[in-house]
């Protein structure tokens, strides 16, 4: 009986410490996620400005 309650406490930390790494998981995905769309953002921003900067050298 009393490997019966120990084998229950183990998987229940086991469970547990799997849910705390599948929310850094999903945590450091979103931060990626975020990060990847704020590049994007720059990028864009960045290549508008010099489209403006090459063409108004043109007149």
């Amino acid at each position: 009986m009393a490997e019966l309650q120990m084998n229950a406490k183990s998987s229940k930390r086991s469970s547990s410490s799997k849910r705390s790494n599948n929310g850094f998981t999903r945590k450091c995905a979103s931060l990626v996620k975020e990060q990847r769309a704020r590049i994007y953002i720059l990028r864009r921003c960045a290549t508008m400005l010099l489209c403006w900067y090459i063409q108004g050298d043109d007149n």
